[in-house]
This record gives C-alpha cells, sequence and structure tokens, in this order.
C-alpha cells in the first residue's frame, strides 16, 4: 500500500467566514467543498480547503472551542499539547518569499526565512491560533530510496533503535 498524500487534516475553528478570507484569500488556496449545517442533520459547518492534487485541510466550525491560547511552531509548551503545526509545501524560493510578502500585507506577523539546511520555512499563526509553516525543499528526501549515509537528511547524532535498524537493513542491501 502507498499513500497518497493527506486526504485532509481536519482542523477546528469557532469563526469560518475568518477562516475562508485567510485561508482562501490570504493563503491563495482554493475552497473546494462546505458541507453540515444541516437543520436535523449533521450540525456543525465542514469546510475544504484544497493544498495539492487530493490534499487538503479541512475545519470544523465548533463555537466556542477554539481558545486563545497561540502556541509557537517547534517550541515546546507544558501540558497535554499533541499537535505542533502544519507546514505546506511550496513550489520554490520564489514562492516562500512572495507568500512572506502577501501575509506581511495581510497584517500577518511571519518570521524571516529560516534555513534548515534541508528545508527554508516561514513561521505564522492562522486567524483560529493554529501555528503553521510554508517551507520549500532545499534537499528533498521525498520519493527517492533511502540512503541513511547521506549526512545531508540524516543529522541526528544519537538515532532511536527504529532508525538504526532502517540504516543496517539499507546498509545490508548496498553491499550484497
Amino acid at each position: 500500500m502507498k499513500f497518497g498524500g493527506i486526504n485532509h487534516l481536519a482542523m477546528v475553528t469557532n469563526d469560518m467566514e475568518k477562516t475562508v478570507r485567510f485561508y482562501r484569500d490570504v493563503l491563495g488556496m482554493p475552497l473546494v467543498a462546505a458541507v453540515g449545517n444541516i437543520p436535523g442533520g449533521y450540525p456543525y459547518r465542514h469546510y475544504f480547503f484544497e493544498i495539492g492534487p487530493s490534499n487538503t485541510i479541512a475545519f470544523f466550525e465548533w463555537p466556542g472551542m477554539v481558545e486563545e491560547f497561540h502556541k509557537p511552531a517547534g517550541q515546546p509548551v507544558k501540558g497535554q499539547l499533541q499537535f505542533d503545526h502544519v507546514s505546506f509545501d511550496v513550489e520554490s524560493e520564489d514562492a516562500l518569499l512572495e507568500l512572506q510578502a502577501r501575509l506581511a500585507a495581510a497584517g500577518v506577523e511571519v518570521t524571516p526565512v529560516i534555513d534548515h539546511k534541508i528545508i527554508h520555512s516561514i513561521y505564522f499563526t492562522d486567524p483560529n491560533g493554529i501555528a503553521l509553516e510554508a517551507s520549500v525543499w532545499i534537499i528533498n528526501p521525498t520519493g527517492h530510496a533511502p540512503d541513511h549515509s547521506n549526512a545531508d537528511v540524516f543529522q541526528d547524532r544519537d538515532p532511536v533503535p527504529a532508525l538504526l535498524e532502517q540504516m543496517e537493513e539499507a546498509r545490508l542491501l548496498k553491499t550484497s
């Protein structure tokens, strides 16, 4: 079995109007489906925005369910939080810079470009307090046979046992 991407990532908003204005109008993600809000049926709005072919981010509108807390992406926080942020792929460094300018023009606080060696990223927050990132691959490890000797993408100096096993299997395949 092979996965084709993310069908949809389900998030929560307490204001679908501001969510549509941000994802459709600021980020430029087409609104491709709107279901729910059926009296006597499913009572909540559920809207889908296209990220790429067959990949969407979706929002349930649950009034009163979004807290005012805004967590910075990639920073630890005390408590039971299990979600950090979503990173959207962009096609080029120019597209990343264009999005950064678009966000700033819309009054959204956005970081300078951060060089993570294998990706360049900007960080920002949506109107619901969801930490977001936009990234462009500099060294794209997806869709390639794993080469765990590549220090550019495997930089953990103390890998977990599961990765060590994978690296050994790749080494044995190379030598056979």
